[in-house]
């Protein structure tokens, strides 16, 4: 099987991620901070946290949370910052894990910016619709999961300061394969996901909220640190239901952000992929991937049935979509995979407003996209079976 679709959930995963998982699995259980010193919990998920960091290139790591994944973790953050969303600026480049929150918010709908053919999103419409001074914050997509552009998140950022706006970037199809510098972008919240360029398995994620941002937990359960506080924020201990007051959330502290048992066996698992992406570089994966990408998009236009969508001159992620003259999108994903055991995407990626601007029309697009894992060999053999198919 030749697999293409890295930019779902990559696979195969290292040798290191599923003996950990296998491992972790195997060991006694434990959940953060409640058992009686069977387990290292504790260490690993502060070891996870140091390595996303460094990935990330956020340096108060203990503000990074864990959830299910970017999904998860943006429904917590638009929740625990509390903004309408006709007061949030975001792009019609986003994946639906962000449109949809907003677009279900109580209020009004939030400022859309569009983008070029390319997917690329102008940092000076940003500033435009800053000036207003009505928006409060800005959430952009780091890189687009249908054409792979990459968005200028430094500049979005130093306008994001300039106007006082909550700067939240999207990361999940950046982060592993991209160099991420959140702090020094001035990056206020931050969402990622385990399972894709991060090699990690599904169900693991997260987000990093920087100190001083405005924010209170909006999910509540057990922490395993103090069982006697009822409404966090307050000094008060041993507190009843009818205590409860309104000031829940004033105060919070780390752990009150991560309710519930742990997924710790993911957690491990992502772990160990941070450190195996950590030992070989980011920015030598990103060199290693954009080699693949720049290679598959000249074996495509030896194609003549084949055109490309979205490419241009700008940056670009391990993703190239393109459509064909003779087939739908889903009929030539569906031939590729059963007559050709190469696995891509077809549709509109769970990013229906980007294609109206790239001209993918309502069907959108066959994607692929890259992991470090993939070979030249894989994209001769993709090129070979749409010459085949034309």
């Amino acid at each position: 099987m030749v697999y293409l679709n890295n930019a779902a959930t990559s696979y195969p995963k290292p040798v290191c991620v599923r003996e950990t998982l296998v491992r972790t699995i195997d060991a006694p259980p434990s959940g953060q901070f409640r058992s009686a010193g069977i387990s290292d919990a504790g260490d690993i998920m502060g070891e996870c946290r140091k390595r996303l960091g460094l990935i990330l290139g956020i340096g108060d790591t203990e503000r990074i949370h864990f959830s299910s994944g970017s999904t998860e973790a943006l429904n917590i953050l638009f929740g625990g910052l509390d903004i309408p969303p006709e007061k949030i600026i975001t792009t019609v480049t986003e994946h639906n894990s962000v449109m949809r929150p907003l677009f279900n918010m109580k209020g009004g709908a939030p400022v859309l910016l569009p983008c070029d053919a390319e997917g690329y999103v102008s940092p000076a419409l940003l500033e435009e619709e800053a000036r207003k001074g009505k928006a409060r914050a800005v959430v952009l997509n780091h890189c687009s999961n249908v054409t792979g552009v990459i968005q200028d998140a430094a500049e979005f950022g130093r306008i994001a300061r300039k106007y006082g706006l909550i700067f939240i970037l999207d990361v999940s199809q950046s982060a592993g394969c991209i160099p991420i510098c959140a702090d020094e972008w001035g990056v206020s919240a931050l969402a990622f996901t385990g399972h894709k360029s991060l090699m990690g398995v599904q169900g693991t994620g997260g987000f990093f909220v920087r100190e001083g941002v405005p924010f209170r937990p909006v999910m509540f359960g057990g922490t395993g640190r103090d069982s006697r506080v009822i409404v966090y924020g307050s000094e008060r201990k041993g507190l009843t239901p009818e205590h409860v007051s309104a000031d829940a959330g004033s105060g919070a502290n780390p752990y009150e952000f991560e309710v519930g048992t742990q997924n710790m066996p993911g957690i491990a698992a992502l772990s160990e992929a941070c450190g195996f992406l950590l030992g070989k570089g980011i920015a030598q994966i990103e060199a290693e991937e954009k080699v693949l990408t720049e290679y598959c998009v000249s074996r495509l236009k030896e194609i003549e049935d084949v055109q490309l969508i979205g490419w241009g001159n700008k940056s670009h992620g391990p993703v190239v979509s393109f459509r064909s003259d003779i087939l739908p999108p889903a009929d030539l994903a569906y031939i590729l995979q059963n007559s050709f055991d190469i696995v891509t995407r077809a549709g509109l990626h769970c990013a229906p407003l980007i294609h109206e601007y790239i001209g993918s029309g309502e069907e959108g697009t066959v994607r692929v996209s890259f992991s470090l894992f993939n070979t030249c060999e894989d994209i001769d053999a993709l090129a070979d079976a749409l010459k085949e198919i034309s």
